[in-house]
């Protein structure tokens, strides 16, 4: 192509500093280098994840940045040693790498990688600045170069601007009630926040043969749509005077098998627990923070109760998440059903704006033409 290593001037959502809107730059980004690949994001979506650096960690270290991580691409260019993409392969951006060669990786337990946390060298400038790397993704922009070990190449009759969600969002629900949960045959369970991850989490309970599917939203608005992916019932903390999980335990019989927090909140993910039953019940944690630590009683896990935690649903994102487009495209799970608003890039503070109301479940933002 005529860009191969070259420096690309484009588009990107830069964010300067916490607080504040994101700014529309032209920026450059650098040519691959070994291992690398060069990407052209043709959609990306606006995630909580992103938010939570946004707003809510207040590391000023951590800017100026380009945010984003749910998206979907085209293979512009390809650094030195790159032998699995090429020119054109259409891909998925992963923000756990997978390496394939540490304990993690030849682990089937875990899709953990000893590299996944590591913040690779930014490839992005503006105005003479080095901008950070977010996630090893960066899609709020039109280029981004990702290390080939969070690459994940896909059907290429896959609709970009519908498969980047696979990206973040429903694999880390859905993967968390199958893979994770192990959610069984014929039994209850109870989610927590019926955002894209929560209703990717009921669509993943219902697909594991869940009898009963128990939605918790203080947003009554939301009920429908989780109907729409499974849920048989729905509760509104807000309804009743007592602890949602008392509420939970009535309507089933001492609590339920399974729940799932897609809030990440640490109250929340102490009332998942605490509506599971004793013995057997299984808790997981979905929703992401880390700036509070969450609390329970101990005997709350001695009666026999399991808590878990599950990053990107347990998927491992290389082999994993072209099964998950693969099963999109097979029509066996929704994604289409996610998207509420589309947007364009120019669009971004919009985007995060209707996310911090809680008045979208997922915006997709086209970001470049295919």
């Amino acid at each position: 192509m005529a860009t191969d290593g070259k420096i690309i001037k484009c588009k990107a959502a830069v964010a300067w500093e916490p607080n504040k809107p994101l700014v529309i730059e032209e920026i450059e980004v650098a040519p691959p280098q070994t291992n690398e690949v060069r990407i052209k994001i043709v959609a990306t979506a606006v995630c909580h994840t992103d938010l939570h650096h946004l707003l809510e960690t207040q590391e000023k270290d951590g800017f100026p940045v380009v945010l984003g991580h749910e998206a979907a691409g085209i293979v512009e260019s390809v650094g030195p040693g790159v032998t699995e993409f090429q020119p054109g392969d259409k891909v998925i951006p992963l923000f756990i790498s997978q390496c394939e060669e540490c304990r993690f990786c030849k682990s089937p337990k875990t899709n953990q990688c000893e590299k996944a946390w590591v913040t690779p060298e930014s490839r992005f400038t503006c105005k003479g600045k080095k901008v950070l790397q977010f996630s090893g993704t960066s899609t709020f922009s039109e280029y981004t170069v990702v290390n080939q070990m969070a690459v994940a190449k896909i059907d290429p009759t896959a609709p970009l601007d519908k498969v980047c969600l696979l990206g973040c969002g429903i694999c880390t629900g859905y993967g968390a009630a199958v893979n994770t949960a192990k959610v069984e045959p014929g039994s209850t369970c109870a989610v927590f926040g019926m955002g894209a991850v929560g209703l990717a989490a009921v669509m993943g309970c219902k697909a594991a043969g869940a009898k009963r599917i128990i939605a918790v939203d203080i947003n009554p608005d939301k009920f429908e749509k989780a109907k729409e992916f499974g849920a048989t019932d729905f509760v509104n903390p807000k309804d009743h005077s007592k602890p949602v999980s008392k509420v939970l335990s009535e309507m089933t019989d001492g609590g339920v098998d399974f729940s799932l927090e897609c809030v990440g909140n640490v109250g929340v993910m102490r009332s998942a627990l605490e509506s599971c039953i004793q013995g057997w019940g299984v808790s997981v944690i979905v929703g992401w923070t880390d700036l509070e630590d969450f609390s329970a009683r101990p005997v709350q896990l001695i009666a026999g109760r399991t808590w878990k935690g599950s990053a990107f649903g347990g998927f491992k994102g290389k082999q994993d998440v072209p099964q998950m487009v693969k099963k999109y495209l097979d029509k066996k799970i929704k994604v289409d059903e996610f998207i509420t608003h589309t947007m364009t890039l120019d669009q971004v503070n919009d985007a995060i704006e209707l996310m911090k109301q809680g008045k979208c479940i997922r915006t997709v933002m086209t970001v470049s033409s295919q």
